[in-house]
């Protein structure tokens, strides 16, 4: 179960999560439960990285947040052979 905790836009505070799988000046994701969480906004950085207790804070100006499903990766064979 994750926490999201918003601060003013500037700071967001993630709990639960189970890694960050991307991150940019203008958009993070990170793998929370089931889903992914897409955090879009300019200078985006992550300023706090605990995962050991499932913890990530980002600053920057947060525009938006959004949940994705989980895109498994597939291997070559199964790609060519659907």
């Amino acid at each position: 179960m994750e926490q999201l905790c918003l601060e003013d836009r500037k700071t967001l505070i993630v709990k639960g999560a189970s890694r960050v799988v991307s991150s940019t000046s203008t958009q993070a994701v990170v793998e929370v439960s089931d889903s992914n969480l897409v955090i879009s906004g300019t200078n985006i950085e992550v300023t706090k990285l605990d995962l050991e207790n499932k913890e990530v804070v980002f600053g920057g100006k947060i525009n938006s947040l959004k949940y994705t499903q989980k895109t498994e990766k597939q291997g070559l064979l199964k790609r060519l052979f659907k």
